[in-house]
């Protein structure tokens, strides 16, 4: 059996790549811990979008002149990065939407209106993002369709016994988080989709936290859809992915009309064009393609099998270290988890520590997560969430460490 040979980070090369690690904030270096909500971009990535608008700018598909023709080259040849990089079967069933949220929007209003009925369920699960709940639920609304959800343990893991009991020949869609944004569970996604299929339904996996944390290859892993944004890659905001098979989306009608999905035009009819522009209506962000594919091959210059070991490590480092203080709580101790640690202190309100950390320099998230059902789970209003990348540090988790003792200090 081939093992694949893990290589260590060299990080502070890494970190010279991305220019906004080396601000100061409040007169103190900057510890960048909000990744799950965006990550920085590397010089690859800026480089390439300010080299789009300062020579090639212009339209895609239309145009005979040469910019146009360069323009719409590399646009194209991003699809076939990001083709390459979950390893679909065709470029063509690689669609660019504006990030993870209208990608599940157009699957939901575009397969789900035609699909599902009165007597069908869709099946998520407890700690979905809003964005992977309030879609189905307008869904559930027009079709009379139900929504179920799969329960969660104490740990943030789902429990599967339940899921196998929801699951029926009435479930037509299973859509799934694969790494939770909140508590940074790694959720079953092979066994999930397998137990789908059985079963006739079709599965949308939310890919936003996982994409740029573990390697994955939909041939293999065999989802129906899978959703990530550029933003949470290394890459820019306003662009992400839906990956669909093209025997699926073959059937699927429209999601937006106008420009660049539409073939041919009269008074009385039109005709669609073909696959991917069949879902880009309009003119889309090309600045944002062709970054969101530099920040793939950032991933890859790396590997993605090592930023996970990396990752794993400052994980681990911080759950230990963090662990030490008395007063503090970690949200999400699952088995398996990916760079995210959700806490909460008793001294203290989430909104309260983040400014507090914000003044040491430390930017982390507080708030919901955009995941209101699950802190009501877990019976808090907010946490305060750590999340790491591959430019972070044990030194970067040691600031924060000592930050958090000093608000515990205040508050005490």
């Amino acid at each position: 059996m081939h093992t694949k040979v893990i290589k260590s980070i060299d990080v502070e090369s890494v970190r010279k790549q991305f220019p906004i690690l080396s601000v100061t904030v409040h007169k103190k270096p900057l510890v960048y811990l909000d990744n799950a909500a965006t990550t920085q971009k590397p010089l690859s990535v800026i480089d390439s979008m300010d080299k789009f608008y300062r020579e090639y700018n212009s339209n895609i598909h239309r145009g005979v002149h040469k910019l146009s023709q360069l323009s719409t080259s590399k646009y194209e040849k991003s699809r076939q990065t990001i083709q390459g990089f979950i390893k679909a079967a065709e470029p063509e069933e690689i669609i660019f939407t504006k990030g993870t949220t209208e990608s599940i929007n157009l699957v939901a209003y575009s397969y789900g209106l035609i699909n599902l009925t009165k007597d069908d369920e869709i099946l998520i699960s407890h700690m979905e993002h809003h964005a992977n709940i309030v879609p189905w639920q307008i869904l559930c609304q027009k079709t009379g369709a139900v929504l179920k959800v799969i329960p969660i343990n104490d740990n943030g893991e789902l429990i599967m016994e339940e899921f196998y009991k929801l699951l029926s020949h009435k479930t037509k869609i299973v859509s799934i988080v694969h790494i939770s944004n909140s508590l940074g569970t790694i959720n079953p996604i092979k066994e999930i989709i397998d137990a789908a299929h059985a079963v006739d339904a079709v599965v949308l996996i939310d890919a936003a936290q996982s994409v740029h944390h573990a390697s994955i290859n939909v041939q293999e892993l065999n989802p129906d859809f899978l959703v990530f944004s550029g933003h949470k890659v290394y890459g820019p905001t306003g662009i992400g992915v839906l990956y669909g098979k093209r025997a699926i989306f073959d059937t699927m009608p429209p999601y937006q009309t106008g420009g660049d999905m539409i073939k041919s035009v009269s008074f009385e009819k039109t005709i669609f064009n073909d696959l991917p522009q069949k879902f880009e209506a309009g003119t889309t962000n090309i600045a944002g393609a062709i970054g969101l594919a530099k920040s793939l091959e950032f991933i890859d210059s790396l590997g993605i099998e090592n930023i996970a070991a990396y990752e794993a490590n400052l994980l681990n480092y911080a759950t230990e270290k963090l662990s030490q203080i008395e007063q503090l709580k970690i949200i999400g101790t699952a088995a398996h988890k990916s760079a995210v640690l959700s806490f909460v202190l008793d001294c203290a309100h989430p909104h309260d520590i983040g400014t507090l950390l914000d003044m040491e320099g430390v930017a982390v998230r507080t708030g919901q997560h955009c995941t209101e059902p699950l802190m009501k789970r877990f019976g808090v209003p907010a946490t305060t969430r750590a999340s790491f990348a591959v430019y972070n540090t044990y030194e970067e988790i040691d600031v924060l460490y000592n930050s958090v003792l000093k608000v515990i200090k205040l508050f005490s």
